[in-house]
């Protein structure tokens, strides 16, 4: 089992930053691919980035690409998502996700996820 707590959301103005974080705890953290997925009002899950277990291959959906960074330090058991140039549409639910393989671009391909962190970028 892994478990996944998710923190560093917040309001904040556009052209603003912040960063998430994901502390993970429970099975071998180096194991795994994490993701990063978020969630607007009526709208659908979706994909924002992900990276491998190694940290040496990263995915970005091509509406954050250039404006956000996804990171890990397996010794701390921690995925980050430092988001700069944050526009109102980015405007969404953050949820952290482990997917017990490669790294993947779909939510039904992740295993665990957190209770996700509220992002709201005001213009």
């Amino acid at each position: 089992q892994v478990q996944l707590v998710e923190s560093g959301g917040g309001l904040v103005q556009a052209g603003g930053s912040l960063r998430l974080s994901c502390a993970a705890s429970g099975r071998t953290f180096s194991s795994y691919s994490m993701g990063w997925f978020r969630q607007a009002p009526g709208k659908g899950r979706e994909f924002v980035s992900a990276i491998s277990w190694s940290g040496g291959s990263t995915y970005y959906a091509d509406s954050v690409k250039g404006r956000f960074t996804i990171s890990r330090d397996n010794a701390k058991n921690t995925v980050y998502l430092q988001m700069n140039s944050l526009k109102p549409e980015d405007t969404a639910v953050y949820y952290c996700a482990v997917r017990l393989g490669s790294v993947a671009g779909l939510s039904y391909e992740y295993n665990y996820w957190g209770q996700g962190t509220q992002v709201t970028v005001s213009s």
